[in-house]
């Protein structure tokens, strides 16, 4: 038999995609998480990303206080009564997340090679030499040769805003590290990364509690995004903080996977958790980046079969300065459908992104 005999019916047609696109009838079933700030705080911008598809809006309390976060709540109400769509409302919690204290805010160059100390004595100033930390107990848990990751942003490679660390000694509650790449931190905070380290601080801190007891109870929040979830019990004992404020008894549960040991619970935190956030820029530092993909498609295919719902973040940071999204960065979107992803969470793209509607 000839070999053109033998064709298979095309799964798509590849005259299609010489065809415009076309709205759809039917709504899409991945839905799009927008993180509202800076650059998407007005009803009008608000009002446009409604319009445009943004079914959850999130309020990350790791960037502003509730003051800052209730103007935009309020401005989404606004925009949700006057394009009559809905939108849920996400807090995502702080965590057990370090940050480096610059009380001066002005900017600190750090060069290649150079060393320089992490100390949590917050009385010092923070220089190029010497930054003080808001955790006591990195000394105890770090040796050397273990990597840390410090910026202002998540690490994407090619920005110059963050910087890798490598543990050269510990002295005392001091660790002294060589500096790998340079680069350039400016502003007051900036965040710490210790790649595969247990930090011994509470999933739930005290000013998460005190976060969702006041603003995220006012607001009735509809769901948590429990930040650096690592076992079962971290959902349990915040479902437990949810039951006892009433207004928040139905709130549900996203544990956010950003770590190893997240990774290495994943199974025991689906059971408890009600839904799971897949929390790739963290878990690019954490995991050799070749390995970040088998964790998504494994974790995903995991949530389908339990019947929980997914969320894939980082999947086009380019567009945070950039009209238009990488050819990677489109066919990364495409995949994570495909694999199961229940909706696509966007950060910094919509927070303090230059393109926060056309992202959406």
């Amino acid at each position: 038999m000839h070999s053109n005999h033998l064709l298979l019916e095309e799964p798509i047609r590849m005259a299609s995609i010489l065809e415009p696109s076309k709205p759809n009838f039917f709504p899409a079933m991945t839905k799009i998480v927008g993180t509202l700030g800076p650059r998407s705080e007005s009803v009008e911008i608000i009002s446009s990303l409604l319009k445009a598809g943004m079914s959850v809006a999130r309020f990350d309390f790791s960037c502003g206080g509730a003051e800052m976060h209730q103007k935009i709540l309020e401005n989404l109400r606004v925009a949700v009564k006057s394009t009559k769509k809905l939108c849920a409302v996400m807090l995502d919690t702080v965590g057990p997340e370090l940050q480096v204290v610059n009380k001066t805010g002005q900017a600190i160059s750090l060069k290649e090679n150079d060393i320089v100390t992490l100390t949590p004595n917050l009385e010092l100033e923070a220089s190029s030499e010497l930054l003080p930390i808001n955790f006591s107990g990195l000394s105890k848990a770090v040796k050397k040769g273990d990597t840390i990751f410090m910026g202002k942003y998540l690490f994407t490679g090619s920005e110059t805003t963050s910087v890798w660390l490598e543990v050269s000694e510990v002295k005392g509650d001091d660790v002294v590290c060589v500096i790998k790449n340079t680069a350039t931190l400016d502003g007051v905070l900036f965040t710490l990364h210790a790649s595969q380290v247990r930090i011994d601080l509470p999933t739930l801190s005290d000013n998460d509690k005190e976060a969702i007891s006041s603003w995220g109870a006012q607001n009735k929040i509809d769901f948590l995004s429990l930040s650096y979830t690592r076992h079962a019990e971290d959902v349990r004992q915040t479902r437990e903080f949810l039951s006892k404020l009433g207004d928040l008894s139905q709130t549900q549960i996203f544990a956010k996977i950003e770590n190893i040991e997240g990774l290495t619970h994943f199974d025991e935190i689906l059971q408890e958790a009600d839904g799971i956030i897949l929390s790739r820029g963290n878990l690019g530092i954490d995991l050799p980046p070749e390995k970040v993909f088998l964790f998504q498609k494994a974790a995903l295919y995991k949530c389908n079969m339990a019947g929980k719902p997914a969320v894939v973040t980082r999947v086009v940071d380019s567009m945070t300065n950039n009209l238009r999204p990488t050819r990677a960065e489109a066919t990364d979107v495409a995949n994570a459908v495909l694999d199961g992803s229940d909706a696509i969470l966007l950060g910094a793209e919509t927070f303090r992104g230059l393109y926060p509607v056309e992202t959406i």
